[in-house]
């Protein structure tokens, strides 16, 4: 067993160690090829066996009907942020958004520089603390599409449910929640995600789009900005991530070797369950700023009773082999982001060190 750590950073974060260790024995001679996966052409019999693999096991996996594409391209979530509004607004369509948090900021920010958006609502006087309830926004019937965030790594909220947007399309950034629960594809046209959180390596965006959706994109776009164009080349428009592809093949693998959706979403709950259980029994002395309703499964926000308290947990906690724990340079405090190669043993076993750490010191 190699000496590893539990790794709670936000991102990159911990994969499957079963993927690394398989990546490892493959890397330098690809199954007798003499040479590395990295190193072929993508043209070649090797890689179109694990290109067309990995989109298989997505769909497998994440159960996504036959009426959606699933597309790979480059950039991460960030590009989608671009990507959206350009292959889905028009003159006279408003995309509308639900700002829950920095991930939906950015997405305004890019959307706003080619057409016309409308905040139908925002949690920025709360700090992001809580999703929005239905009742607190109403969907544009001119809207081109509605965009969400279903989980905000920053401030540790999460969608236990998506909006029922009706006929207006409905955009999920899933990068920080995805292959983490099933999936409510009936409310979904578009999803995106980047792969750095369950899914793989930075740098590769998968994009889950419906086929009714994607023919009402845009035409004039340049090429590789094109969802049409990467839907019809089967995401082989030009030369993929392929590294990055092969690892997210082999973490979709190992989820659907370990019971798929159902097991992760069993084990994200066993996991986010351990910190919040502690959080909630110290009196006060941890405290979780978010809305109970809201709470995310896979980054547990929290703060301790002084600034100078945390840094000595988070110096502690490194001791201990639990790394990661720093909350975003935005927000300050503590964040513990779980996703789905995380073992429940590691959340289990950093609940026991936020005892000992609080009987010490509080």
């Amino acid at each position: 067993m190699p000496n590893r750590i539990f790794n709670f950073s936000a991102g990159p974060c911990t994969l499957p160690l079963p993927a690394l260790e398989k990546a490892q024995a493959e890397f330098v001679d690809y199954h007798g090829a003499g040479m590395s996966l990295i190193e072929m052409s993508h043209r070649g019999e090797h890689y179109d066996r694990v290109h067309y693999e990995a989109i298989a096991g997505v769909r497998e996996v994440l159960a996504v009907p036959d009426s959606h594409d699933i597309l790979f391209i480059q950039g991460g979530a960030t590009l989608q942020f671009g990507m959206v509004p350009l292959n889905l607004m028009t003159v006279d369509k408003t995309a509308e958004f639900l700002n829950t948090g920095t991930w939906v900021k950015k997405a305004i920010a890019d959307a706003e520089k080619l057409g016309p958006i409308r905040l139908l609502w925002t949690g920025e006087a709360e700090n992001f603390t809580r999703m929005p309830t239905p009742e607190e926004y109403q969907v544009g019937a001119d809207a081109a599409y509605i965009h969400i965030c279903g989980n905000e790594t920053i401030g540790g909220i999460e969608y236990h449910s998506y909006p029922d947007t009706g006929a207006v399309p409905l955009v999920a950034d899933m990068s920080s929640h995805i292959m983490s629960r099933p999936i409510e594809w009936e409310k979904l046209d578009l999803a995106f995600a980047g792969a750095q959180k369950n899914l793989g390596p930075a740098g590769l965006a998968l994009v889950i789009i419906h086929k009714a959706l994607l023919e009402r994109c845009r035409d004039d776009l340049p090429a590789y900005l094109s969802y049409k164009i990467h839907a019809g080349k089967d995401s082989l428009y030009n030369t993929p991530p392929v590294f990055a592809i092969y690892m997210m093949k082999l973490t979709v693998d190992w989820v659907k070797e370990q019971g798929g959706l159902a097991e992760m979403e069993k084990r994200a709950l066993a996991r986010s369950g351990a910190l919040y259980n502690t959080i909630d029994r110290s009196e006060g002395w941890y405290r979780c700023p978010v809305d109970s309703a809201s709470r995310s499964r896979m980054n547990v926000c929290f703060r301790l009773p002084t600034e100078e308290l945390e840094a000595k947990f988070i110096a502690e906690a490194l001791e201990a082999n639990f790394s990661g724990l720093k909350g975003h340079r935005s927000v300050g405090g503590c964040r513990a982001s779980m996703y789905n190669a995380m073992p429940v043993e590691g959340a289990e076993r950093l609940a026991e060190f936020m005892l000992q750490f609080k009987q010490k010191n509080g």
